[in-house]
């Protein structure tokens, strides 16, 4: 890897028009590199999730200060990613990814040390803002790589972190439950190792960023007006909205929930959950091409509604079609955040940042409210009530006619 990304790196001191081919090229070995980096950073921040159960029987945590955990880690990420990536739009600072590697780990080994619930939710706003400081700029990254394929780029760089978030659970059934809270320590590996590979990215992105800001600014962009474009935005956080509240509902409370209604171990609802994750990452890899050759429109249509049916059959269903369930619902809602995170970049061309920064944050943003809503809801019923609420979510996905046809092709 390191080898590889020196050798782009030699770039600086190649012919003029070199790095402009580099970028109209799909440049795989940094996608992998970045994709790397993003299972290593969310497969961290899935420990905290995956460490929940052990937080509230240690430490008498209710449903609701569960939820207030996951509020601060989202929080803090969706807070300060927009701001990154709009400052880093004007002012690109490609020295910054090493950099969340390094604050992730700080909170990590805060967390596999913390006793009281202040200092796990000050653990968990570290871990947030490592992300904050990762997701736009690799987004970046990953479209500066893209060439003429920006769908397969981000759904690539999206398996990472997919990937990333499905190993958490199972390496924390295989390592924190048996080995404990301290344990979550031995992570802070990965932190140091995703700071190694990123500084590379970031060398290579040193060369090319100037190259990729003038391919930005001079591209034909749309013909939509202001009001349009805002339009078509708040359309489309609205269909974040339902897809990352209900993930939220599986990511958060699925394990919960499995033991609740199943009477399964806390080891045995693990392995269930990184099945449902394992799905979303091989959803997300489909979105992205599929997207690139048919349209990100047609995408956002079928995998934001087209899983309704299974999200109203998942309450009523028994273990074995749950798991099922879980597993379609997972495939499908995940291929939508690739061809919506694209559509977004082409309205607003030139921002990738910002726009990156903006939906990221307000991923994180609503996947943290969703978490601490949905807990309260749990507290006050009980966990089975969340997947009946929730399960009616996919239907917002009528909002997509809204959305204008923008694609060139």
């Amino acid at each position: 890897m390191e080898k590889t990304l020196t050798a782009d790196t030699a770039l600086a001191d190649a012919p003029p028009g070199t790095t402009h081919d580099v970028l109209n090229n799909t440049t795989f070995v940094v996608i992998a590199a970045i994709s790397f980096s993003h299972l290593l950073n969310d497969m961290m921040q899935s420990v905290l999730l995956a460490i929940y159960p052990i937080l509230k029987q240690r430490l008498s945590f209710s449903f609701a200060q569960v939820g207030m955990i996951t509020l601060a880690f989202q929080f803090t990420a969706s807070l300060l990613q927009p701001l990154i990536g709009l400052y880093t739009d004007h002012r690109p600072k490609p020295w910054l990814l090493p950099l969340s590697s390094c604050f992730t780990m700080v909170g990590l080994l805060l967390l596999s040390q913390a006793s009281s619930f202040g200092a796990v939710l000050l653990a968990a706003s570290l871990v947030g803002m490592g992300s904050s400081i990762f997701h736009p700029e690799s987004s970046r990254v990953a479209r500066m790589a893209a060439g003429a394929r920006p769908g397969l780029s981000q759904s690539l760089f999206q398996i990472g972190g997919n990937l990333g978030t499905a190993l958490g659970p199972l390496l924390a059934a295989l390592v924190i439950v048996p080995f404990g809270q301290g344990s979550a320590a031995w992570f802070s590996l990965a932190a140091l190792t995703g700071a190694i590979v990123l500084s590379q990215v970031g060398r290579w992105a040193a060369v090319h960023v100037a190259g990729f800001r003038k391919r930005m600014k001079a591209s034909p962009g749309n013909t939509l007006s202001r009001r349009q474009v805002g339009i078509s935005l708040a359309v489309l956080g609205g269909l974040l909205f339902s897809k990352f509240f209900y993930m939220a509902s599986l990511q958060n409370y699925y394990t919960f929930y499995l033991m609740h209604k199943f009477g399964l171990s806390v080891q045995t609802a693990q392995m269930y959950l990184f099945g449902f994750l394992l799905a979303v990452a091989a959803g997300t890899v489909a979105g992205g091409p599929i997207g690139d050759r048919y349209g990100r429109k047609r995408v956002i249509w079928g995998s934001i509604l087209g899983v309704a049916p299974f999200t109203l059959l998942l309450p009523h269903a028994n273990l074995m079609w749950t798991a099922v369930l879980s597993v379609v619902i997972g495939l499908i809602l995940a291929s939508a955040f690739s061809a919506i995170l694209v559509y977004a970049q082409e309205l607003v061309p030139g921002k990738v940042g910002a726009i990156s920064g903006l939906f990221f944050g307000v991923a994180f943003g609503l996947a943290g409210i969703g978490a601490a809503l949905l807990g309260r809801l749990a507290d006050a019923t009980d966990v089975s009530t969340v997947y009946q609420v929730c399960a009616f979510l996919p239907l917002i996905g009528l909002l997509t006619v809204f959305l204008p046809n923008i694609e060139r092709r």
